[in-house]
């Protein structure tokens, strides 16, 4: 397992999840990092559903005595017709103004014509680099043990871009977006993060073969940033090809950079390599330095309340967090604590195979810090 992305404190027992946003991203400015007191934006889905949020603010980062304000922001019942969806403007600005946030689990109701909570964000924010690292876990069996990569999703347009309309009574069509600008931007940062954590190799997944012209532009704006970066190998992957060679052998994939409908879709295969969502942290990156950390799972509204969530993914998410902001003595208490947790195996929550409530889980994980 490469124990790599932290290289100026490494532990061997357990893997570093990425600083995920590089001081410096080469032709898209620069990535300034706040300032450890400048306070974070935390977004619970409701007033009422919030818990996992509550304990790692109150109890994991204070314990951890983690040096951050927070600005919490809720989502709302009532649409703001300023963003056309339940996010409010003052999140946003919020997020905008701090440039560091860390996001929980929200759901947009299918089907009922509101506009999607996360693409409002990703769209409104310009986050357009979903990252998640991916790593089997020590002492959590799965069908694997040597997991060890890291999905790069271009995040804001593709099948998402939202542009969608009846031809007639009975058709209806969706528009796929693909620019050269979206495209470079995002490969772009796939080789530098590639270089800068000492990654080898970069798979750009597509289905050129199908959309020519689409999928194809986007391979052209790989295969150009990939010539400035001689020294990381490069490859192109059909993604129904990809999706059977992660399942057959995920070893063979280092770093993989892809569309938006792509990366939707492999990065939750990659999870469930693992464990599941719930072991699984994701950051989005944006231009100007914005870093919105998040826990991808869903929001799980049959367990709200019951005090039965795992938080490892919201937790690990906000690792990377801190390693944006350069807190790494912090992520590493905090990461090292929660890995520490799931490894002996006494406090597991349900969908890791124990019976512990969200509460005995956050309990263990503190007792270890």
């Amino acid at each position: 397992m490469k124990l790599f992305e932290d290289p100026k404190a490494r532990n061997p027992r357990f893997p570093k999840f990425p600083l995920v946003s590089p001081t410096k991203t080469p032709d898209f400015g620069v990535h300034t990092l706040p300032s450890m007191s400048t306070p974070t934006l935390s977004l619970g889905p409701t007033r009422d559903d919030h818990s996992s949020s509550v304990d790692l603010r109150e109890k994991v980062f204070r314990v951890a005595e983690v040096p951050i304000e927070w600005e919490e922001h809720y989502v709302g019942d009532q649409m703001d017709p300023r963003t056309q969806s339940f996010l409010t403007w003052e999140s946003l600005e919020s997020v905008r103004r701090n440039r560091v946030g860390l996001k929980g689990p929200m759901a947009t109701p299918i089907g009922k014509g509101h506009r999607s909570l996360n693409l409002t964000l990703r769209k409104e924010l310009n986050l357009y680099a979903n990252v998640r690292p991916c790593y089997s876990l020590p002492g959590y069996k799965t069908r694997y043990d040597d997991v060890n990569l890291i999905t790069i999703r271009e995040n804001t347009e593709g099948e998402y871009s939202g542009l969608e309309h009846q031809v007639v009574r009975g058709v209806v069509e969706s528009l796929k977006i693909i620019t050269r600008q979206a495209s470079l931007r995002v490969a772009e940062y796939a080789f530098h993060y590639a270089k800068t954590h000492g990654r080898e190799r970069v798979s750009a997944i597509h289905k050129a073969n199908i959309m020519q012209k689409t999928d194809g532009l986007f391979l052209k704006c790989c295969r150009e940033v990939a010539e400035k970066y001689p020294e990381i190998v490069y490859e192109e992957v059909v993604i129904d090809n990809c999706c059977m060679m992660l399942v057959k052998n995920p070893a063979l994939f280092d770093v993989l950079v892809m569309p938006n409908l792509y990366g939707d879709i492999i990065s939750d295969l990659c999870a469930g390599l693992i464990g599941g969502l719930g072991l699984t942290p994701s950051c989005n990156i944006g231009e100007g330095g914005i870093a919105l950390a998040e826990a991808v799972h869903g929001s799980a509204p049959d367990i709200a309340g019951k005090n039965l969530a795992n938080p490892t993914a919201l937790m690990l998410s906000a690792v990377t967090m801190l390693r944006h902001l350069e807190l790494h003595d912090k992520a590493d208490r905090i990461q090292n604590a929660i890995l520490t947790t799931i490894a002996e195996g006494k406090y597991r929550t349900a969908d890791l195979g124990g019976n512990s409530t969200t509460t005995d889980f956050t309990k263990a994980i503190c007792d270890h810090l």
